[in-house]
């Protein structure tokens, strides 16, 4: 069983993009969102996979990933998955010895930037960049899975 231990923060401001080491981009889709796990499916450059993860909120989760092959991942992704998909791009910026992946949305989640670190343990400790910004970790709406559902363009409260 594996197990994800993040953390995610908004950004104080836009000086992490000077050290974006390389950018990816990724398209997603939910096939469900329950109360107690998601499963997605996402394609990157030629990859796709199919993903299982426990809905637990806070810093821990059960997470499972498999490669599936491309032409099924478009497939589900077209007639399968909730609408709307996420869209956007993941920059990865490396600060004290940390992989920072920061999250750039796009389609109806356009101007949502979100900066997350994954940890090898539970209370491992690391240095906040000063461009990172409030932690959004316990707040169910900054979750991708929830994204889908409920997408930034639609929300009237933003946090900054």
């Amino acid at each position: 069983m594996a197990i994800e231990i993040e953390h995610k923060f908004l950004l104080a401001n836009d000086d992490w993009r000077k050290h974006v080491s390389h950018s990816v981009k990724y398209r997603q889709g939910y096939l469900s969102s329950q109360p107690t796990s998601s499963i997605r499916v996402r394609i990157s450059n030629d990859h796709a996979w199919l993903n299982i993860k426990t809905a637990t909120i806070g810093t821990h989760r059960h997470e499972y990933e498999y490669e599936i092959p491309m032409k099924d991942a478009n497939e589900i992704l077209t007639y399968l998955c909730k609408k709307p998909l996420i869209e956007k791009t993941r920059h990865f910026v490396t600060n004290e010895g940390h992989v920072w992946e920061i999250d750039e949305f796009e389609g109806d989640n356009q101007g949502l930037i979100v900066a997350e670190i994954e940890l090898a343990t539970t209370g491992f400790s690391f240095a906040k960049p000063l461009w990172l910004g409030l932690e959004v970790t316990d707040d169910l709406r900054y979750y991708n899975n929830n994204l889908a559902i409920h997408p930034y363009s639609e929300w009237s409260e933003k946090t900054s």
